[in-house]
């Protein structure tokens, strides 16, 4: 094939410089222009340019949005995200926007301010724009006019109801998105305006835009000024929300949670056992049971999250219990102890009160004491001194031994009449086990922003902890009487059998169980012996063929294995995924998508309008980034947008589930994962295609998994048999060659 080299003044086609991109441009009433932009030159002077290619004057009135859905305004700061092949829109400058819908939603024209406020709305998404609505004192303009709408246009109301809905919906909407930005303090506004606000919960019950935009600023004003969470616990009532959990709009029902979880979690100590107790009072949780959990539809991430907040502060409310010693002296609590032993032993006549019958009493206190596994016979009251967890145990066995009667009752004498040393001692055991509970549900600590682990099975009773304890309990003493543990060293037999008590628990709630009756069934399903073959075929996966050549064979087909993990983990970045953009403000269902291009060379992301049903087409993915621009991929507290201060910021579960892309000199693509699983996928997947080592979690566990089943497979010819530690030795050679095998 003969080359051909171009004369040397002859233009050869090179690849446009980095700094320039090509975009087109448009203007209302002209063909788009197709131009490039030179990023070093300011965007003064571009907007200049553009703007005399049309003959307009007065460019500094002017500004380039994104003519996609978002509109957004192209600013210094944001002008790297402009990509080539994006189409833009010269328009009017932030300024002069927010200058005429100032004006404009003040017009005396009902329609005229109806479409004001719809523009008003969609604008202020953007943070550019926001910023200027802002600085003429929008916001408190937007407040007047929630404030006096509603007398304002009584009469209108009754002939014109429809348009007034729309222009309080877009009103409401427009002052959600503004004070979004974090430009706003919440601490500013009336308690006029917060009865507004509050009255909307009741009054537009059936205008599902009002009422959700309502909610979600009650939510934010809780959530974001104390003084604040004060006045709107006295607007709001438990009462009033709960109607809202009774229709069928999941994201109502979700908005009214969410109030419910904020009021409950700002609430002080000393009132929000008080509110627990109205929660119970109104039903919220067979509500929410029959509503929401049993409502006959898939339960949303955002529902889920709001239930698994709604949860944890539950259970969180016996955090002052579990930190809470018992004291020895007190009456009222050694009376429960008393209790424990009445209803254990059922002592039928109580001693007189002589110093003989006195001995006697005491001695027998003592007996049934140490038949209730307490350490101190003499004086139980000694084994609650521990936090965690404190009287919380004590609880407990209280409401399984008059709640359980027959079932506490059996374990106590069971145990208390055994006498080859395996009986398993109640009162130790429970407070273990108490202990160990609230570290599974993790009592006391706030709720994660981005988990959604919720447990139907804890919504179906009022009592659920201590449901949840009396159902371990006997676990507990099944399992120690099937590892045959002995009390005479209890430390070492609690340890072993703990251990498999909390896999038996763990393994249950995996399976996320629809009511405590089916969990109970899950764990009669998981005996001692069945988590012995559990744990005997996750050992041979993990342990098994350790012998030198096994290894051998492992270092051998690894590097194929890896390859394997890579190819499914950059197929995984082409499938892509929905990313969740989370605020410290309010969570939001504001959702972005980003996957890789079949010829892993590009990554194409862009905003979603809600979470994607099936697949997301490829022209909605406007954005672009050419994998060989990426510098770094960085996690955690190395990301640019978890340096940021803010709550959200500083959980440790978003941390880990935070990553970034570093491109160009500036350019970052700021992650926050849905989950672990997420998180490992493209953490591996984009450090595969920067040539760098998958050093994930999910990387070893798969490579594992995928080496044993591999290594398996090639051994199936040699099953029974013995494979040597060493190769066989070489046979000497022969003394000689002087032979031959005659074929004929």
């Amino acid at each position: 094939c003969p080359v051909v080299l171009a004369p040397k003044n002859s233009s050869v086609a090179m690849p446009p410089p980095a700094d320039i991109v090509k975009v087109a441009i448009e203007w209302p009433g002209a063909f788009p222009k197709l131009m490039e932009i030179d990023q070093k030159k300011p965007l003064s002077s571009i907007i200049k340019e553009v703007c005399d290619g049309w003959s307009l004057a007065n460019h500094d009135q002017f500004a380039l949005q994104h003519a996609d859905s978002s509109n957004f305004y192209i600013t210094e700061k944001n002008r790297n995200e402009i990509k080539n092949g994006a189409i833009l829109r010269l328009t009017t400058s932030p300024a002069q926007n927010a200058q005429q819908l100032h004006e404009r939603i003040q017009s005396s024209s009902m329609d005229a301010k109806l479409e004001a406020l719809k523009d008003l709305a969609n604008y202020s998404r953007d943070v550019t724009f926001a910023q200027e609505f802002i600085n003429l004192d929008g916001i408190s303009l937007l407040t007047q006019m929630v404030e006096s709408g509603t007398e304002r246009y009584q009469k209108l109301q009754k002939i014109m109801k429809p348009c007034f809905g729309d222009m309080l919906s877009f009103t409401l909407t427009a002052f959600v998105e503004l004070m979004d930005h974090g430009i706003v303090s919440w601490d500013t506004f009336s308690v006029a305006f917060i009865k507004k606000i509050a009255s909307y919960v009741n009054k537009f019950a059936s205008d599902i835009s009002i009422l959700q935009r309502s909610l979600a600023i009650l939510e934010s004003m809780v959530l974001n000024s104390h003084d604040l969470y004060q006045k709107v616990a006295q607007e709001i009532t438990i009462g009033q929300l709960i109607p809202h959990l009774q229709g069928t709009d999941q994201e109502i029902q979700t908005y009214t949670i969410a109030v419910i979880n904020a009021l409950f979690l700002k609430a002080p100590d000393d009132k929000r056992q008080e509110m627990a107790n109205i929660l119970a009072q109104k039903q919220l949780r067979s509500i929410i049971l029959t509503h929401v959990i049993r409502a006959q539809r898939a339960i949303n991430n955002e529902m889920a999250h709001q239930l698994y907040v709604l949860q944890v502060l539950t259970f969180n409310l016996l955090e002052d219990r579990m930190m809470t010693k018992m004291d020895p002296q007190d009456q009222a609590q050694r009376d429960i102890i008393f209790e424990l032993r009445r209803i254990a032993f059922d002592a039928e006549s109580e001693p007189n009160n002589s110093s003989g019958s006195m001995e006697k009493r005491k001695s027998m206190y003592t007996r049934d004491y140490k038949k209730l596994g307490f350490i101190n016979h003499v004086n139980p009251a000694m084994d609650f001194t521990q936090t965690p967890p404190g009287m919380l145990a004590l609880d407990n066995m209280l409401y399984f031994a008059k709640h359980h009667q027959d079932a506490y009752i059996r374990i106590v004498l069971e145990n208390s009449s055994r006498e080859d040393k395996h009986e398993c001692p109640f009162g130790r055991s429970s407070i273990e086990l108490t202990k160990m509970l609230c570290e599974i549900l993790k009592v006391g600590e706030l709720p994660s922003e981005t988990c959604n682990d919720f447990h139907p099975m804890f919504f179906t009773h009022d009592r659920s902890f201590e449901e949840f304890f009396c159902i371990c309990i006997q676990l507990l003493n099944k399992t120690w009487k099937e590892m045959r543990a002995t009390s005479e060293d209890f430390n070492k037999a609690r340890k072993r059998v703990m251990q498999v008590v909390k896999e038996q628990i763990m393994r249950a709630l995996t399976t996320k169980p629809s009511s405590l009756d089916q969990f109970k069934s899950k764990l009669q399903n998981l005996s001692y012996t069945e988590i012995l073959k559990i744990r005997q075929s996750e050992r041979m996966n993990q342990e098994d063929f350790q012998s030198r050549p096994i290894l051998e064979l492992k270092e051998k087909i690894q590097p194929e294995i890896l390859e394997l993990i890579k190819q499914q983990r950059l197929n995984r970045l082409v499938e892509g995924t929905c990313f969740r953009k989370l605020n410290s403000r309010r969570r939001q269902d504001k959702f972005w998508y980003c996957r890789l291009s079949p010829n892993h060379k590009v990554l194409h992301y862009g905003d979603l309008e809600e979470s994607p049903q099936g697949e997301v087409p490829h022209d909605s993915l406007q954005d672009k980034l050419p994998v060989a621009d990426i510098k770094a991929v960085v996690t955690g507290k190395d990301c640019p947008h978890m340096k940021e201060k803010g709550a959200l910021k500083q959980n440790k579960e978003v941390l880990e589930l935070a990553f970034s892309i570093l491109y160009d000199s500036s350019g970052q693509l700021n992650f926050i994962a849905p989950d672990k699983h997420e998180y490992c996928v493209w953490t591996d997947g984009l450090n595969a295609l920067l040539g760098k080592d998958m050093l994930s979690d999910l990387t070893r566990n798969d490579l594992d998994t995928l080496l044993s089943m591999e290594i398996k497979l090639r051994l199936l010819d040699l099953e029974n048999i013995q494979i040597p530690d060493a190769p066989p030795p070489i046979p000497k050679e022969p003394s000689n060659y002087d032979f031959v095998y005659d074929c004929n």
